[in-house]
């Protein structure tokens, strides 16, 4: 198996613990990892010799870039664990105490962070923003990025020097100073939280908001610098657990049978619907302008359901809901890693472990949505037909 982690102490550990929820919530299983209560330095900031600051926002002012309101956006927050390196200071706040760990922040808040896993997918929804700005020069429709650490404000200095080192366009903060972030992402609207730390992503789910837990694997596949790429997994992701939970109690005859009985019975919706959802709005907006060939934004479905047998209710459940994959595979079983590796995306969305450690094998940066039964089912075994 694979090692993935944000932090060298901070591997999966294969334990799942279910998550109670209201009915109305977008989420209602815990998923699994390390749990150990760390010091989120999840917020601190990296830096390294603070690139011309003004120059910067200036060159980016005089483009004509002005910062949306949330409720027009598409909100995309991030975790600082999730956007850059930090193992070394983790390991400073184990090993040596939380007063040590701030003043080593502070001693090296001019020594910027290294890209982590969600590096390329927030660099690529810039390059997304870019296009946009120029088809749509005083449209507010826009991915806005959110930075959110649990941190201290007074060790911000070091993220904000890495956000200008790195030449990113991130004004928006959220230091919470160790408490809960998830009424900041209420009030942002936020579309999707991008985070290390799994109780949280299981806290944002319960609230409605779409959320996913990351991990770097050891190998890391190129991807495109022009074009955002998202690979979403169906059920449980895209739609509700109704049928793997067919699946996971009475086995494939009976869940092929029940797709069958079913087909023109929508799928309910899943925790992260409204992200693609929002993905096709701003998709359209290029459409209108003649450049659907020609998009920066590229969705797939990638689900081991078999096309023939189940793969329509998927189909038409996306129809009905005016959504457009771009790709759908229907893998029958057959690993996704492989895929994944052809189809290069930014980010892969899964509920099952299984398959987000088959796709960090091969080199994918994959996310974990701790939603429905498959968080019982912490086994390594194939799904076959479950997803």
């Amino acid at each position: 198996m694979v090692k993935m982690s944000l932090d060298p102490v901070q591997m999966m550990s294969g334990q799942v613990k279910e998550l109670k929820v209201s009915p109305s919530s977008n989420g209602d299983t815990r998923g699994t990892w390390e749990e150990k209560p760390v010091f989120d330095q999840d917020q601190l900031g990296l830096t390294t010799k603070p690139k011309p600051v003004t120059g910067r926002r200036a060159r980016k002012v005089e483009g004509g870039v002005f910062f949306p309101k949330p409720e027009n956006a598409v909100t995309i927050a991030v975790s600082s664990r999730v956007l850059f390196r930090t193992e070394r200071e983790q390991k400073v706040f184990e090993q040596e105490g939380v007063e040590e760990y701030l003043r080593y922040q502070i001693e090296h808040e001019n020594e910027p962070f290294e890209p982590g896993p969600a590096f390329p997918f927030v660099k690529a929804l810039e390059a997304v923003n870019t296009r946009l700005r120029d088809l749509y020069p005083q449209s507010e429709e826009l991915f806005d990025i959110v930075l959110v650490t649990y941190n201290h404000a007074h060790v911000g200095i070091r993220l904000i020097n890495t956000i200008n080192h790195h030449n990113l366009f991130i004004e928006r903060f959220c230091m919470t100073g160790g408490s809960s972030p998830i009424g900041y992402l209420k009030a942002w609207q936020t579309n999707l939280y991008l985070s290390a730390d799994a109780d949280k992503v299981r806290e944002a789910l319960a609230e409605g908001i779409a959320a996913a837990t990351m991990f770097m694997p050891e190998k890391r596949t190129e991807v495109s610098e022009s074009q955002l790429r998202v690979a979403f997994d169906g059920d449980a992701v895209l739609f509700s657990d109704e049928s793997e939970r067919i699946f996971k109690a009475h086995g494939l005859d009976k869940f092929f049978e029940h797709e069958r009985e079913n087909e023109d019975t929508l799928l309910d919706h899943g925790p992260l619907k409204g992200f693609l959802e929002a993905l096709g709005k701003l998709q359209k907006k290029f459409y209108a302008r003649g450049q659907r060939l020609d998009c920066p934004i590229r969705t797939f479905l990638v689900t081991a359901r078999s096309a023939a047998s189940s793969g329509i209710r998927a189909l038409k459940t996306l129809r009905a809901w005016g959504l457009e994959i771009d790709e759908a595979l229907f893998l029958a079983g057959a690993p996704k890693g492989p895929m994944l590796e052809k189809i290069r995306p930014h980010i892969y969305f899964d509920d099952q472990m299984f398959h987000v450690e088959g796709a960090a094998e091969m080199g994918t940066i994959a996310a974990h949505v701790p939603y429905g039964i498959a968080q019982k089912h912490n086994t390594k075994k194939k799904t076959a037909e479950g997803k």
